[in-house]
């Protein structure tokens, strides 16, 4: 990866505070999780490491359990960066950079479910377990027209909700939704993603003549492989480079 960049007013706008503040949303099991010593690791971890590394900076990683708390501590400023799933409904007080990954959404029902593909989901009577807050809640809560949304806490914790509540459609990211079909047996996914989710990092609203900055460290990642590196590192599949 590149060698640190002399600071600018751009960087002094990413950390006013002298020290790289990043909110790392371990919701999503492609970007980020707890290792084996609990402290968070992942796609997004490492390249908020980097960035920091590349700046001078010395880094806090504010760890939290849901997108819908991301956009919470970086709208506030509490925090100076997070990573997130672009959507209209987080921009009043998120600024996001160019998307560097895309990720798919799908559904996931009951291997006897009469729901058989996407157009059979947004029906009357039919109940979508959803994390609260995400990218596919924000997506569904535009375009469903006769669907029910049923939001959970956390995006790990659907297909539990889905299970035990009996009802009829699970949403989320299609990495999460197979791990949860290896432990509770029965289910299968619908055919056909619903939606494609671009994966971006973003910035305090107020602060977002930092984006450029964020948008030229994204590029040299993706152009120098480090990014790809990184999806091998993990053995992430189903992610793509945007």
């Amino acid at each position: 990866m590149d060698e640190p960049m002399i600071g600018d007013p751009q960087e002094r706008m990413l950390a006013p505070t002298g020290r790289l503040r990043v909110a790392i949303n371990l919701g999503n099991p492609i970007l980020a999780w707890r290792g084996s010593s609990r402290v968070p690791e992942g796609i997004s971890v490492d390249l908020a490491r980097e960035l920091a590394r590349q700046r001078e900076l010395e880094i806090d990683l504010y760890a939290v359990d849901t997108a819908a708390q991301s956009v919470a501590v970086v709208s506030s400023g509490e925090a100076d960066l997070g990573f997130f799933a672009i959507d209209p409904a987080r921009g009043a007080g998120i600024a996001f950079t160019k998307p560097y990954l895309l990720i798919e959404g799908w559904y996931l029902v009951r291997r006897d479910s009469p729901v058989a593909d996407n157009a059979a989901v947004d029906q009357p009577g039919v109940r979508i377990a959803v994390g609260k807050g995400s990218a596919y809640d924000l997506f569904l809560s535009r375009t469903l027209e006769r669907a029910q949304l049923e939001r959970v806490p956390t995006s790990p914790g659907v297909v539990d909700h889905f299970l035990e509540n009996g009802l009829e459609v699970a949403a989320g990211i299609r990495q999460q939704l197979e791990a949860d079909q290896a432990r509770r047996p029965g289910l299968r996914l619908l055919p056909e993603r619903f939606m494609v989710i671009q994966q971006a990092m973003g910035v305090p609203v107020s602060r977002m003549g930092a984006a450029p900055l964020l948008n030229d460290f994204l590029r040299r990642i993706r152009e120098s492989g480090a990014l790809v590196g990184l999806l091998e590192k993990y053995g992430i599949s189903g992610a793509t480079i945007a």
